[in-house]
């Protein structure tokens, strides 16, 4: 420097500056390295911030005012250097020689000036609006220029007056010029042209902030602000930034994994060593390959087959990623720099004679840094996070995009519920990890770090504590490995019991009218039981483990600093080396805790990553299956030699399939089940693996499945699918598909919203919408697969006239239909006639019937019967047409079953239709019936659709309201037990006093500079130290102990309440209540209860208390700090107060914005071969796009608020470092140093506990409300008491039977009209009576009146003498017997469904079964009455389980049966024996059967007809027959007279 500064001006000098009560630099420092940091900062920067903008321009940005200003700055202040340098040479020319420095700094100085005008410039050019470049570059320029700016006016006051009053002149000028360009740097440049933050109707401020905003996420403070004043809306989000947009992100990833494919397909051939033969005849099947030479090459490869998605993951997203963790590196080193500030500060305390400001400096250094670690970590986070929601939308969009072109074979390899797995637990397993990735390098670093000081400060002591700490973590993660399987055990259990509550809410309806409730409710609790004990371990060791997290900081210590005292006799343990290391341990603890956590989080991943790689890896179907070239051909469709199978693996399912499809043709496929007619409609769209021969199919196709898929959108959505809508065009399609009646029916007309998979329709409308779709795309050549099967005739009539027939809509289109119903083929023009997946024949009806082959002999077993059936349905629906424009299509059966010589297959035929449309129709989408008799069924559509609002709106509320009320948390206290949460509370408090005398002891130990007492108390010193540590670690294993019991006693008695409520509630709750509601109540609420709001009630008063002692202690130490304490909680509490209003808000219109994401897809996988058929998958695409970036935009801000949180608390936690160095700094006189370190070592902790507590807070209040929500579900007002003491019948009652109705009225709830009015009738015993009706006349009703389901509004029923409404539920219920409609099984062996309470012996079940026509069946199964039933029973057919609800009924064996007669359920014979077992099994009991079939109750004592609710006829059937009225009629109808 002598050669720059020449020999007057020193460069250094340590009276001048440190130790001197006025420091000052040296005028050689001041001229040299002080103005070249910015200079050195700006040029290194530089060529790096140069290619960054010419890579990424964002648009032009308008010269404004603002720019034209700051430019103007940068020119003057380049003037202003050069002045200086011009001042140096004119001095030279005057003769006065000065030193090199004053031409070097000046010419630096005005060449770096220039550079940042230019940029300012250029950044203009590339659209940046705000530059971090030079607001850092400014910044250091104000903080290099302070100094002289200070010594300048110094020297003037010493000197009386300014020397060189030219540098004089030009540096103030200087120093105004780079503060105004600072001032000026805050502010934002306007957005570029052309961006779309112009276009945005709601743009993110973010894109637009400056530089200061984007680091303290000043930008969100709006957002978080109109949280707090009123509950955030979806319209009150910000768009999504462009660059985490499905549209920029899922391409980026799919070009990546497309050049990953591509460099496999180019090794394999490499390897493969063959011809390199074309990709395209590579994917083609390896035509030009002989297959087994190509299994053969596979096989060897089959290691490295899949291409890796981990690559191309690292290349699409690791730059972004990179520049996180390059924050990250920075932070762990500002970490360490903290401790070294705290040596210095505690060496300043003991020393008395030093200049004070020392001790200020230190202070603000360590505000500084910690603030920038704040910085700094926040934008590590930031970017981690952004990566992690980028990588969750791009792993979404690829599976989506993926799965709309498996193949079949790959298809079945993964259900739905797996593909959805991928999309929501794999993608956010990825999401979760890139938080934590950058551990895996940065624990480890500052691991090395902190023992590297340590060991600076300690010796190799430090070791011992090391050894503790390595020690910890088998321990942890013993712990760890047992609770995670714990975790995995207590979700079976959970799972086995949400199954359970599933099937009992189900037939919720059974079990109370064979009152089996108590029994079910045992099986509950049982599992329950199970799955409490299972939380009590888990409970115990989270005790443990929270022990050994709390004890291990202070395990550490104490071992270090025993052995540190013991090793040597000369090692003293002073305050400065005592608190520097327990502060370097405190960094140490976060890093082995985490890494264990990190290694596991990552193992998870990589599983995920496995299993997203396999499916992105499937084989794709074969876009050139299918030719879809517009030949010159006159036909439309053509298949040669056509071998086609499921998957290439299967034998095919249709070979040597030749077909030609003239253009506006219609072609019937015939043929049995399971002859590959729907395989034949598959092929054709391209859907199976060819084998051989080519498929041409001329222009578009339209396609109608067998099952009709229907999207959750409105109805005429549903139809128009995606083309525009034209009013005209769509009303003729709606006519003729017979769907103009059912558009007066629907609530909201054809804007009703359909609800998932079509559930509030009949299967006859949605296979209606399904063919309008069909009709209204008017595409070239239409599939049909049996669209006429779940329609009822007359409606099929319509339809094939309307539509598909020589005079239909489509008479000019190419058609394909797949049909049963033989009365349409005379008017097609061709027939093939499908026999095991070849052509049996083909031709037209008349040359088929010539022929006389399989066709004839088909058409001879039916068609007599068809033909004439078909006119008289047709005649008997003409009236009934006014009445169920709806295909209720159960009502038809009942009128057509009964021709006397209806044939078996016809009748089978009609039963798999009414089958398909009975199980549409649960009770919540028989909306036309119920529309036009309010009786019929509780809860109309559009009644439920209020209900179903205000409950949204109950349960919103909850929610909403800002402040949980009190109440609810008094709830959860009380359930834990009041004086339990006592305990806990002063077991917490009493464990950070134990923390805090430990400490105190530390710094009375230190502080005792004695040198002769202090080598005889060393034995004292760390006994008492280990003692107080100890005793903190036992009382935070017994305060997470209490906590564990109480959690659970809190658990079992609120799942408790809500067990018992619910199986006392009356059936009319569960009609009106959707299942899933309750269900969810059960799992999500309780699941809550269980183990996340313990959790974070552990974590909160961990957090709170800890806050406590930190405050206490510094108080204690220097009182003074009480002043700040106020302001600083205010803040705080403003801070935490918005906070909590948002992020919960956020949290809750993300979750509510992810399910339509997963509902979306897995209707896709559905439907997804009507999506190919008519090639709608870019539109799909896009609105699975729509759905993501929809739920990013709350999931965002989201992220953004705990940044701004973190921030805005680390400041106060900086805040109380801050004050608490300055305050011992000023009372440095009084204070010993042990209290220093004391006091800053727990302010330095601080910052973390505060950010948690907030956290907590938040994650309280959302979770407490789970509380509130099962409490609202265990207080709903109950039925009947199951038992009446004074009340109860005797044992043998009813002896005679006799039934007594009178006056009787009865309605579903409150406020709805009668069902049943004035019913008058008497029973005798041993009578058998029929009751029919039509639908809705309140037969059903009648039987659930004698339960006691309905309670009646006037009148009463007596049964031998007893009034039902007097005894209790269970004694009425158990006395009665019932054969359900729908025969409801549970799942469990068949001996538990016949006899859940073990109250007979094995051969009573056995001659059940004899006489139940089951005995055959079962004996031949192995498990005999253990036989497992599947949930509903789904193992046995529909006729098998009505046999077993017979079997329960004989088994029961009460004077009083109700038979509600199964529909379509049953087939004739299964119906004859339940019939002949009854007349002989019941001879003596009173029997009240609902009947459809009339034929069944012809030999009955007496007929029941209801007509609105009220008795029309009673008399004996042939009575009845001869007053030719009502029951006349309905016999005739079924052909009975």
């Amino acid at each position: 420097m002598k050669a720059l500064c020449g020999s007057q001006l020193p460069f250094w000098d340590l009276n001048l500056t440190l130790y001197h009560n006025n420091p000052d630099l040296t005028e050689c420092f001041q001229l040299s390295v002080l103005p070249w940091i910015p200079c050195i900062y700006l040029w290194l920067v530089f060529p790096f911030y140069f290619i960054y903008l010419k890579l990424n321009n964002r648009g032009y940005i308008m010269m404004s005012i603002l720019n034209r200003i700051k430019t103007i700055f940068g020119v003057i202040l380049w003037i202003v250097c050069w002045t200086d340098l011009f001042d140096s040479f004119s001095e030279m020319e005057q003769r006065v020689f000065r030193p090199p420095i004053f031409f070097v700094t000046p010419l630096v100085l005005g060449m770096t000036m220039l550079l940042a005008t230019f940029l300012i410039q250029y950044e203009r050019l590339k659209g940046v609006q705000s530059s971090g470049v030079l607001f850092i570059f400014w910044t250091i320029s104000v903080l290099c220029a302070i100094v002289p700016f200070r010594s300048k006016i110094l020297q003037a006051r010493q000197e009386d007056g300014v020397k060189d009053k030219l540098r004089f002149t030009t540096f103030y000028l200087y120093f105004g010029l780079t503060v105004a360009e600072l001032i000026l740097s805050c502010f934002n440049e306007k957005p570029p042209l052309f961006s779309s933050v112009v276009t945005d109707p709601n743009p993110c401020p973010e894109s637009s902030a400056g530089f200061v905003s984007r680091m303290t996420f000043w930008w969100f403070t709006s957002m978080a602000i109109k949280g707090y004043r009123s509950p955030l809306e979806n319209k009150d989000l910000w768009s999504l930034n462009k660059d985490d947009s499905s549209e920029v992100v899922v391409p980026k990833l799919l070009k990546e994994w497309e050049v990953e494919k591509s460099k496999l397909q180019r090794s394999a051939q490499e390897m493969n060593g063959q011809a390199v033969y074309s990709k395209a005849e590579a994917e083609s099947n390896h035509m030009g390959v002989n297959p087994e030479e190509v299994e053969v090459l596979l096989s060897k490869k089959k290691e490295s087959q899949q291409p890796s998605f981990l690559h191309a993951l690292i290349r699409a997203f690791g730059p972004y990623f990179l520049i996180g963790s390059a924050f990250k590196l920075l932070q762990d080193v500002v970490v360490f720099i903290n401790p070294q500030l705290l040596r210095l500060l505690i060496e300043f305390t003991k020393r008395k004679n030093v200049p004070s400001w020392w001790g200020f400096a230190l202070a603000f250094l360590m505000f500084g840094c910690a603030l920038l670690q704040t910085l700094i970590l926040h934008q590590h986070f930031q970017y981690c996070f952004v990566t992690g929601m980028r990588l969750r939308t791009a792993i979404i969009g690829a599976i989506y995009r993926k799965s709309l072109v498996i193949t079949n074979e790959a298809k079945r390899s993964s259900t739905v519920g797996e593909i959805v797995n991928l999309m929501s637990v794999d993608a956010q397993r990825f999401m979760d990890l890139t938080t934590f990735l950058n551990m895996l390098w940065s624990a480890p670093l500052q691991i090395i770090l902190a023992l590297f000081f340590l060991w600076q400060t300690l010796g190799p002591s430090v070791l011992a504590g090391v050894a503790v700490m390595v020690l910890l973590i088998p321990f942890n993660a013993v712990i760890a490995m047992k609770t995670r399987a714990y975790q995995v055990e207590q979700m079976q259990y959970k799972d086995a019991r949400i199954k359970l509550m599933n099937e009992i809410l189900n037939g919720m309806k059974v079990l109370k009218l064979y009152a089996w409730e108590p029994s079910f409710k045992e099986q509950v609790l049982h599992i329950r039981q199970k799955e409490l004990s299972v939380l009590r371990k888990q409970g115990y060791l989270s005790a443990l483990s929270v022990m050994a997290w709390t004890s291990a900081p202070f395990l550490v210590a104490l071992t270090t600093f025993a052995v540190y005292v013991n090793v040597d006799k000369n090692n003293v343990l002073d305050a400065e080396k005592a608190f520097v290391s327990l502060s370097l341990f405190n960094i140490l603890r976060f890093p082995l805790n985490m890494l264990p956590q990190v290694i596991s989080s990552v193992m998870q991943a990589s599983v995920s990553l496995k299993r997203i790689q396999h499916f992105l890896s499937h084989d794709e179907l074969d876009p050139d299956n299918v030719d879809r070239k517009p030949a010159a051909s006159e036909y439309a469709v053509t298949v040669v030699n056509g071998k086609f199978s499921w998957a290439a693996k299967d034998p095919p399912a249709l070979q040597n399939i030749n077909v030609m499809v003239p253009q506006g043709s219609v072609l019937a496929v015939v043929g049995h089940v399971g002859c590959g007619k729907t395989s034949l409609v598959s092929a054709l769209l391209g859907e199976m693996e060819k084998l051989d021969g080519q498929i041409s199919i001329r222009g578009s196709v339209a396609y109608v499945p067998q099952q009709a898929w229907i999207q959750n959108a409105t109805l005429r959505d549903n139809i128009l699918f995606g083309r525009p809508y034209v009013e005209e065009k769509y009303r003729r399609v709606m006519d003729a598909c017979a769907l103009t009646p059912d558009l007066e029916i629907l609530p909201g007309g054809d804007q009703t919203e359909i609800g998932e998979k079509g559930i509030n329709l009949s299967g006859g409308q949605r296979q209606r919408v399904s063919l309008a779709r069909a009709l209204y795309s008017e595409a070239d050549v239409y599939l049909l697969d049996d669209p006429l099967s779940a329609v009822d005739a007359h409606v099929a009539k319509h339809i094939f006239d309307n539509v598909i027939g020589p005079e239909g809509a489509l008479r000019q289109k190419t058609r394909i239909l797949v049909t049963h119903s033989i009365c349409f083929l005379p008017q097609v023009d061709n027939i093939m006639v499908l026999v095991e997946g070849r052509v049996s024949e083909m031709g037209s009806y008349q040359y088929l019937l010539s022929e006389n082959g399989t066709f004839a002999e088909f058409l001879r077993n039916y068609s007599l019967e068809d033909i004439i059936e078909d006119d008289e349905v047709t005649e008997v629906l003409i009236d009934e047409e006014e009445l169920f424009p709806d295909d209720a299509l159960s009502t038809h059966t009942d009128m057509v079953d009964h021709e006397p010589a209806v044939n078996e297959a016809r009748r089978q035929f009609m039963r798999q239709i009414s089958i398909m449309s009975n199980d549409v129709e649960n009770p919540r989408t028989k909306s036309v019936r119920k529309r036009r008799f309010s009786e019929r069924r509780p809860g109309e559509p559009p009644q439920e659709k209020k209900d179903s609002k205000v409950d949204k709106l109950i349960l919103a509320e909850t929610a909403e309201t800002g402040r949980v009320k009190l109440k609810v948390y008094w709830e959860y206290v009380k359930a834990v037990g009041p004086l339990m949460s006592l305990l806990i509370c002063f077991l917490y408090g009493a464990q950070s006093a134990a923390a805090i005398g430990a400490n105190i002891w530390l710094t009375v130990w230190t502080g005792d500079t004695n040198k002769s007492t202090r080598t005889d108390d060393v034995p004292m010193r760390v006994g008492v130290y280990a003692a107080l540590g100890f005793t903190q670690g036992i009382l935070v294993m017994f305060s997470s102990f209490t906590l564990a019991l109480g959690k659970i006693q809190a658990a079992r008695k609120l799942h408790q309440g809500l067990l018992d409520n619910k199986f006392r509630t009356p059936q009319s709750f569960f009609d009106t209540t959707p299942i899933g509601r309750i269900i969810n109540r059960f799992s999500k609420d309780i699941y809550v209860i269980d183990d996340a709001l313990p959790s974070t009630i552990l974590m909160f008063l961990g957090t709170f208390f800890t806050s406590l002692s930190t405050v206490i202690v510094i108080i204690s130490s220097t009182p003074i700090f009480a002043v700040v304490i106020g302001p600083l909680a205010i803040i705080y509490f403003f801070v935490q107060r918005f906070y909590v209003a948002t992020s919960r808000q956020l949290k809750r219109l993300e979750s509510i914005s992810r399910s339509p994401i997963y509902s979306h897809f897995s209707e896709t996988i559905t439907g997804i071969s009507v999506i190919r058929a008519y090639g709608l998958n870019t539109p799909f695409v896009l609105m699975n796009d729509v759905k993501v970036d929809e739920n990013q935009k709350s999931y965002y801000p989201g992220i953004v608020s705990n940044r701004w949180l973190g921030v805005r608390i680390e400041f106060i936690g900086n805040c109380i470092v801050l004050f608490a160095a300055l305050f011992a700094v000023i009372g440095k006189e009084s204070l010993s140093e042990g209290l220093v370190g004391l006091s800053v070592t727990y302010a330095l902790q601080v910052t973390m506990s505060l950010n948690w507590m907030v956290r907590m807070t938040s994650d309280l209040e959302s979770n407490i409300v789970a509380v509130e929500r099962v409490k609202e579900y265990s207080e709903t007002p109950p039925e009947a008491p199951w038992e009446v003491e004074d009340k109860k019948p005797s044992s043998d009652w009813p002896s005679e039977g006799n039934v007594t109705f009178t006056d009787y009225s009865v309605r579903y709830r409150e406020g709805l009209d009668l069902v049943l009015r004035n019913i008058s009738l008497q029973v005798k015993g041993g009578e058998k009576i029929g009751i029919v009706g039509r639908t809705g006349a309140g037969k059903s009703s009648m039987t659930l009146c004698l339960f006691r389901l309905l309670e009646a509004a006037e009148g009463e029923i007596t049964i031998d003498g007893v009034k039902i409404a007097e005894i209790g539920l269970h004694d009425l219920r158990s006395k009665l017997t019932i054969i359900p409609q729908e025969p409801v099984l549970f799942s469990g062996t068949l001996r538990m469904n016949l006899d859940p309470f073990e109250k007979y012996s094995d051969d009573d079940i056995w001659n059940s079964l004899k006489l139940s026509h089951l005995y055959k069946f079962v004996s031949n199964q192995p498990a005999k009455l253990s036989l497992e039933c599947s949930e509903g029973g789904e193992n046995l057919s529909v006729g098998q389980r009505q046999l077993v609800c017979l079997a329960r009924a004989l088994l029961r064996k009460t004077r009083i049966l109700i038979l509600d007669e199964a529909t379509a359920a049953v087939d004739l014979e299964t119906d004859d024996l339940i019939q002949s077992t009854i007349r002989t099994q019941f001879e003596d009991c009173t029997v009240f059967t609902i009947a459809h079939r009339l034929n069944t109750i012809m030999d009955y004592t007496r007929v029941v007809v209801l007509d609105k609710g009220q008795i029309a006829e009673f008399d004996t059937p042939a009575n009845l027959l001869a007053q030719k009225g009502i029951f006349h009629g309905m016999a005739k109808d079924a052909g009975l007279v």
